[in-house]
């Protein structure tokens, strides 16, 4: 994480794809980046045994870019396409060179990407008090509209039974088919919203399971999970990457029984706490989740390009935190 003062000294910066070979070192200064920020006595061990730099270039690492300064890597950025819409994150630069202008050289690379692909609406999750880090996304467009809490809740023992599918029992001559029933799921709540990518990519590296809830052979609710050590979530966490409900008069009823899914897999998987985000701007959502138990660990703010909503709206049953 970094952002750029008003004042900034000249370097030579290199921004090019970041390269497999590049993971450790990006790895390392991604977590002293974050772990600095915020002012941890050990800054390295920010995320514990959570992954986020090779997870996000294995999903695809054309979308993956690293600034070099006299040969060393010392920052690197990550775009993630959902179809019309995008995220970028993390954004890292080594602290000793902090306020050189280097993060805003990583942002124009990924802009342009987003440019290429012909994403419809960005966003992003950064420190809801820095206005540093805001100042200096405002100048890509973006702008702060609603707080992310992330919020978590203990494992019941024994969680209510869900019946639901699994994305890896799917046979694999059938997958495209249900990665096209997802698509269609998002796409009522987001045109052109598509999540297919972040299923593969949890399949293929095994981070975890994408959970299918079905209702009269419909489609009507999925669930993008991360699970235990070497994925986004961590020792002993289930966290909810992505999450959707199809909008109908049973949504907030379906996304109960979704939430009961995730808490499920959890158990199975000998997790014991549910991790999930939710922007506050979906607030009928937020409110079942704080029924259910859910409480906030930390919280930041989405900013969003344009200045419109989204899928961040009252009607809206999706999880997800953009971090």
């Amino acid at each position: 994480m970094s952002a750029q003062s008003p004042k900034q000294a000249d370097v030579e910066v290199i921004i090019r794809p970041l390269r497999e070979n590049d993971l450790p070192e990006a790895d390392r200064v991604c977590r002293l980046a974050y772990g600095t920020f915020l002012e941890l006595p050990d800054p390295i061990t920010v995320f514990g045994d959570a992954e986020y730099v090779r997870t996000r270039w294995l999903a695809d690492s054309d979308a993956a870019f690293g600034a070099e300064v006299n040969g060393e890597l010392v920052g690197s950025i990550f775009a993630t396409s959902w179809g019309s819409f995008g995220f970028f994150g993390p954004l890292s630069v080594r602290p000793d060179l902090w306020d050189k202008g280097i993060a805003k050289r990583l942002l124009e690379r990924t802009m342009e990407l987003f440019d290429k692909w012909g994403t419809k609406h960005i966003a992003l999750l950064t420190f809801a008090n820095s206005g540093k880090h805001i100042a200096l996304y405002q100048k890509f467009g973006f702008w702060p509209r609603f707080l992310t809490p992330i919020m978590s809740k203990a494992v019941k023992q024994k969680p209510q039974f869900v019946e639901r599918s699994k994305f890896s029992e799917v046979q694999e001559k059938k997958r495209a088919q249900c990665l096209d029933a997802c698509s269609d799921l998002t796409g009522k709540i987001y045109e052109g919203l598509d999540v297919r990518r972040e299923i593969q990519a949890v399949a293929a590296q095994k981070l975890g399971e994408t959970l299918l809830l079905w209702v009269r052979k419909k489609l009507v609710g999925l669930a993008v999970c991360h699970c235990g050590v070497g994925s986004e979530a961590g020792s002993d966490n289930c966290y909810v990457k992505f999450g959707a409900v199809r909008p109908s008069e049973n949504v907030r009823l379906n996304f109960g029984l979704l939430l009961d899914a995730c808490e499920m897999l959890a158990t199975e998987r000998g997790m014991s706490r549910l991790v999930a985000g939710m922007n506050v701007a979906r607030h009928e959502a937020y409110r079942v989740m704080i029924e259910r138990g859910f409480h906030m660990d930390f919280q930041g703010v989405a900013m969003q390009k344009p200045n419109e909503p989204g899928y961040n709206r009252p009607d809206v049953f999706v999880i997800d935190d953009l971090r």
